[in-house]
């Protein structure tokens, strides 16, 4: 089933350079890129993003983290890009994703995890409505 889902590459992927060493992953799996933006935000759109964890008591240093610098948001298409995106991404903590993942091979944070992907289909579709809202 033909899905979509967002990507964020973290402003530590940005700082690093290794934006397109991880679009190269999502392309070469045959994903395809239907909209990408560089952008930086600010914390009301962090909080809009992450919603469901502003009251718990690791968001506001992501919060700090994800505002830090600029990133790239991206919408992907393909064959259950969903979970393919997150499986490609790994685990969220890098020090524990596998290898050949993203995280696994060239992250060592549970924060600074250079990647974020949609968990499902009904957050696919809420956070594609808030950084593209001309693809909803």
């Amino acid at each position: 089933m033909t899905q979509r889902t967002l990507v964020l590459l973290k402003p530590d992927a940005v700082r690093r350079g290794l934006v397109g060493n991880v679009l190269a992953r999502f392309e070469a799996k045959g994903l395809v890129i239907v909209a990408m933006e560089h952008r930086h935000i600010d914390a009301a759109m962090a909080d809009a993003h992450y919603a469901e964890h502003v009251e718990r008591d690791f968001y506001p240093p992501l919060r700090t983290f994800v505002t830090s610098g600029p990133l790239v948001a991206l919408v992907l298409e393909g064959d259950e890009a969903i979970e393919v995106v997150r499986a490609l991404n790994g685990a969220t903590d890098g020090r524990k994703a596998a290898p050949g993942t993203i995280r696994g091979d060239l992250s060592l944070s549970n924060r600074e995890n250079l990647v974020h992907g949609s968990d499902s289909p009904e957050s696919a579709a809420r956070e594609i409505a808030l950084w593209f809202p001309g693809l909803a």
